[in-house]
Formats: C-alpha cells, sequence, structure tokens
C-alpha cells in the first residue's frame, strides 16, 4: 500500500505545492487503491481515471509555471453520486437515471473544479439518498472496511467507505437526515452537515428540498474544513443559498483550548436504545472536553422525541413531489413504450421498473400524507413539530454554545440485518434528524471504538445555525486530545483490505 494513500488531505496539498510529489503521482496512488480494494468495498460507482489524470496534469502544469495553488489542488475526492457533473454517468443510485450523463456540472462540482481538487469518480449511495445502509442502492450495497460484513452508513456509504478504505482522502456527501454524519459515525471518519443554505443546492439532484445539505467529508477535522472552505458561499443560481461571508472554518479547526466554552449534553438524545459501548465512548468524550477547559451541562430538548416521526412525514411528501418528474417522458429511464400504450401507462411502467421498494414505500407515504382529507392531519401537523424543534434548539442555544451527542444510536450493523424492517432502519437516524429540522449545523467525528464490537463510535456537534465554524472549534481540540490519547489514528486500527 503506497504512503500516499494514507496521508491526509493537507498534507497531500502541501507536499504536491512544494513539488516533492505531483498530483499525477497522488491520484495514480489512489486509482492504484480503487483498483486493489473497490471490487470488495464497492464504494464507487464510476470511476473516472482519464479525466482525474487530466485534472492532475493541470494542476502539475500550474506548479510548474509558477502559478499559486489553492489549499487543496491536487488532492483525488470522491464525489457521491447525488451531485451533477458534466459528462460523467449520475444515477443517484437508480436504474431510473442509469447512463444519464448530466449537461452541466453542480455548483459545488464546479467549486472543486476551480480549485484544482481532482475528482476520481463517483461514489455509491442509498437510491434518491433514501436510506441509512446504502443497501438501497440499484447497484448493489456499499461495505464497511472495518467488517466487509457490515453497512457503512447511509445514503452516504461511498463517500465514507472511499475515505475509511483509503481510496479517497476527501469526499462530498449529501446529508437530508443524517446521510453525512452517521456514515462518518459507523466508519470511523469525520463528516459535516452544514449550516442550511451555507453551500449550493444547484445540481443537486433533490430528495426533500427543504432538508437537503451538501457537505465535506474526510478522515480529519481540519481537511474537513479546507473541503468546507471551497465548496461553501453564495450561489446566485440557489434561491436558499445565504449571502453571508463563509466562515473561518479552517482557523477553528486549529483550537485547543475549550476554556470558556458551554457545551450543552441533549439528555433525549441517549439512554434506551442506545448500544452501551455507543454511551461509554460517548461520556469518556465528554470527560475529555471538560479536560479541555469546557462547562459541561445537561440540556433538555423535549421535542426531539417527537422529530423522527415528523421528519418521515415531511420528507416522504417532499419527495413524492420532486421526484415526479421521473416519468419516462423527458431524460432516464422508459419503460414499456410500445407504441401503442397511452403516456399513463408508460409513466406507470417506467416508476415500476425505475424504482426501488425504499423509493416507492416514501412515495406513496408523501403523496398520502398531502393527499387533501389528511394533509392538516398529518403533513400540517409534522410542520408545527418542526417549529416546536427549532424553539427547542433556540432555548438551548441561549444556554450553551454548542451541543452534543452520540451520531447514532449503534456501531455498523450486519448488511441485511435491517433491511426488511424500515421502522428499525428509519431509527438509525434519531439522533441526527432533528439538525436537518432547523437547519442547524452538525458534525460527527470518531471518539474510539465499542468494546462490544470493536467498531467506530461517533460523537455528534451541533451548532447554531451560521456558526459552522463552532463545530471545528470544539470537533479540533477533541480530535487532537483524543489522538493524543490514542497515539496513532482510529482508522489505524482498522482491519487492512
Amino acid at each position: 500500500m503506497s504512503d500516499l494513500i494514507t496521508k491526509s488531505a493537507a498534507d497531500l496539498a502541501g507536499a504536491i505545492s512544494t513539488g516533492n510529489v505531483s498530483a499525477v503521482e497522488v491520484a495514480q496512488a489512489h486509482l492504484d487503491r480503487i483498483s486493489a480494494v473497490d471490487d470488495r468495498v464497492h464504494a464507487f460507482l464510476h470511476v473516472d481515471a482519464e479525466g482525474a489524470l487530466a485534472a492532475a496534469k493541470a494542476v502539475d502544469a500550474k506548479r510548474a509555471a509558477g502559478e499559486t495553488l489553492g489549499p487543496l489542488a491536487g488532492v483525488p475526492l470522491g464525489l457521491k453520486d447525488v451531485m451533477c457533473m458534466q459528462g460523467i454517468p449520475t444515477t443517484c443510485g437508480s436504474k431510473m437515471l442509469e447512463g444519464w450523463r448530466p449537461p452541466y456540472d453542480a455548483t459545488v462540482t464546479k467549486r472543486l473544479k476551480d480549485a484544482g481538487v481532482v475528482i476520481l469518480g463517483k461514489t455509491n449511495m442509498d437510491e434518491f439518498a433514501m436510506g441509512s445502509s446504502t443497501e438501497h442502492s440499484a447497484y448493489g450495497p456499499t461495505r464497511n472496511p472495518w467488517d466487509l460484513e457490515r453497512i457503512p452508513g447511509g445514503s452516504g456509504g461511498g463517500s465514507s467507505a472511499c475515505l475509511a478504505a483509503y481510496e479517497a482522502p476527501l469526499a462530498i456527501g449529501t446529508d437530508t437526515g443524517g446521510s453525512i454524519r452517521q456514515p462518518a459515525a459507523v466508519t470511523g471518519t469525520v463528516g459535516v452537515k452544514p449550516t442550511y443554505g451555507a453551500v449550493s443546492r444547484y445540481g443537486l439532484i433533490a430528495l426533500a428540498s427543504s432538508l437537503d445539505q451538501a457537505g465535506p467529508c474526510a478522515r480529519t477535522v481540519l481537511d474537513t474544513a479546507l473541503l468546507h472552505s471551497v465548496i461553501a458561499g453564495h450561489d446566485p443560481h440557489d434561491s436558499t443559498s445565504l449571502t453571508d461571508a463563509v466562515p473561518n472554518v479552517v482557523a477553528a479547526a486549529g483550537t485547543r483550548d475549550l476554556s470558556g466554552m458551554r457545551i450543552g449534553v441533549v439528555k433525549e438524545l441517549g439512554g434506551e436504545g442506545y448500544q452501551a459501548g455507543v454511551r461509554q465512548r460517548f461520556d469518556e468524550a465528554v470527560t475529555v472536553l471538560t479536560q479541555l477547559g469546557a462547562e459541561i451541562v445537561e440540556v433538555s430538548c423535549p421535542h426531539f422525541d417527537y422529530a423522527l416521526a415528523a421528519y418521515y412525514l415531511i420528507l416522504p411528501s417532499e419527495c413524492s413531489s420532486n421526484l415526479a418528474k421521473f416519468d419516462g417522458m423527458r431524460y432516464g429511464l422508459r419503460a414499456g413504450d410500445d407504441g401503442e400504450s397511452s403516456v399513463e401507462q408508460v409513466m406507470a411502467r417506467t416508476r415500476a421498473a425505475g424504482f426501488g421498494e425504499e423509493v416507492t414505500r416514501r412515495i406513496i407515504l408523501g403523496t398520502y400524507a398531502l393527499s387533501a382529507g389528511y394533509y392538516d392531519a398529518f403533513y400540517g401537523s409534522a410542520q408545527k413539530i418542526r417549529t416546536l424543534i427549532q424553539r427547542d434548539f433556540n432555548d438551548a442555544f441561549a444556554k450553551v454554545d454548542v451541543l452534543v451527542s452520540p451520531t447514532a444510536p449503534t456501531t455498523a450493523f450486519k448488511l441485511g440485518e435491517k433491511l426488511d424492517d424500515p421502522l428499525a432502519m428509519y431509527l438509525n437516524d434519531i439522533a441526527t434528524i432533528p439538525a436537518n429540522l432547523a437547519g442547524t449545523p452538525g458534525m460527527s467525528l470518531p471518539i474510539g471504538l465499542a468494546p462490544e464490537d470493536n467498531l467506530p463510535v461517533g460523537m455528534q456537534i451541533m451548532a447554531p445555525a451560521r456558526a459552522d465554524e463552532r463545530l471545528y472549534a470544539v470537533g479540533g481540540a477533541l480530535e487532537a486530545a483524543l489522538l493524543a490519547q490514542w497515539g496513532a489514528p482510529l482508522l489505524s486500527q482498522a482491519v487492512s483490505l
């Protein structure tokens, strides 16, 4: 295994900018790693080796010409298959879009290219981002590099797995109810859901427009911050895009002293239903935060108990609307068109052939919740709960600077274990959903291995809207303290592929 693939993104960028290694060498090392292990991990749906090497050559040419390179120029990245990339297959993990090649780049994709980031390819995901295990991909599941019989989280399991398998040092995910943070937790990596609107959604194939948020994934807090700074910022193509200046998350990631910081432990996000080892590692991490100077306060957010139910009415309602455009008429799959069938028959056959079981389930649920006789009872009531959850966050942040909880109630479960029990699968998002309903930012970072199964545990940090830098301050300090305890990165303990 090449030493290049184990280096951080920051170290790789530094080595490329000084000429100690070429961007082409770095890209080739990661492409070789993908060739060696991805038949077992299945983190990627499409590898663009030609495009990646061309982008790397362009970075090397700029360095040779004396141009100033960006902070991540030449560093490889895996792009979740929900982001459009011009000319490259973008399927959303669905047969509905099999073979579709977008005619344009998403804003996130364009910013990555402009920064000289080398995009290796598109990562696997639950179909249309609906799932918590990446088992709902139409192209087969991704496996967790810690244990190939376990899930890597979802819906962005491909992005988290490519990091843990050393196939890429950076990745892009999207988070609708925890799809960046939960995969990070179960793979021992770092993932951030920025404040809603801080990263453009233009070119992100929508699941639930009021919840979806693209964000950075990496193996360290600093690398995540560097990637955050590249993709964030106002975009006139996105009507929900914030006009705020990008917060200095890179500087915040270097924080080591948390004196004066008030950290709230959320009472409702723990206890019954949480694996004993997850609670143990979480409590130990809270103790480390106190040693760093933080004041710990227990905080109650009573309406968080209703977040899961509200979310699984709001999300299906929005997805039933957003996915209506996949009708076999304009682009993507077209099935059952025998020249004699009606438009309605072709639409029905196309959707039956193109959508998987979980997508179909949520579309039906959302359509029902939005129907005239049930709108107020279901969707309307869920939106009222959403408002109460936002008030819980406001009340909590009047008392503390950030909130913390376990990211997920358990470590990675086995493939197939919850596939036939949708409600059990949905419970994996119980701790991450509130931040999406409120639009607040959240981070997951590794805090150790659960003693029962020796698998990664993640801590979630949540901050007020537009205060993303607080995530990086707390996360950076905690990561440094834990690394000093462990003596080596947590991923060094993963089973070697």
